[in-house]
């Protein structure tokens, strides 16, 4: 499909535990980029968040089958705690979401990646679908902070540049200063 990584070369995460954010959601093809390269750079033991609608009959079975896990958005039921306690049963695992939580334009992140990543002591890597330029770019992992903001400035900072399908769906409007 003429897609490329930046960095060129294998994925650039060396903990066995981490969040996964990938950015910016702005379409049903990032899921299907996200797939693909899951595959080609061997992640196996990589899992994704998606809403649980996706995960209903009669195709549900095959999210679940690509490694996805429902989440109830109508409710955080503890899935902060849950998704916490799946690292905590896991020698490897790498979670999947999309800091957006949709596909529309937010006006800002949901901090349930920020929170899992906390309590469950794993870092974060960023993830960009740059669909201008036809590659998904890969942060160096960074374990949250103390301070929230400064952490989501910097997550800014790498995501908001990075250009979806749908441009006008994308973070750059929240780059900060």
């Amino acid at each position: 499909m003429g897609w490329k990584t930046t960095p060129v070369g294998s994925f650039p995460v060396q903990p066995k535990k981490y969040v996964l954010i990938v950015a910016p959601h702005t379409s049903g093809w990032d899921f299907i980029i996200g797939v693909l390269y899951r595959s080609v750079l061997r992640l196996t033991k990589s899992k994704y968040l998606g809403k649980a609608e996706l995960f209903k009959p009669p195709f549900g079975f095959i999210f679940r089958w690509l490694g996805g896990t429902p989440v109830d958005r109508s409710t955080s039921q503890n899935m902060v705690d849950q998704v916490a306690q799946l690292f905590d049963q896991h020698y490897e695992l790498a979670v999947a979401l999309s800091p957006e939580g949709t596909r529309q334009r937010v006006d800002r992140l949901r901090t349930g990646f920020y929170n899992i990543a906390k309590k469950a002591n794993v870092p974060i890597v960023m993830v960009g679908f740059d669909f201008k330029n036809k590659q998904v770019i890969f942060s160096d992992p960074f374990y949250p902070s103390d301070d929230q903001q400064q952490d989501f400035n910097h997550i800014l900072r790498f995501l908001g540049p990075v250009e979806g399908k749908h441009a006008d769906k994308g973070l750059k409007h929240l780059i900060p200063a």
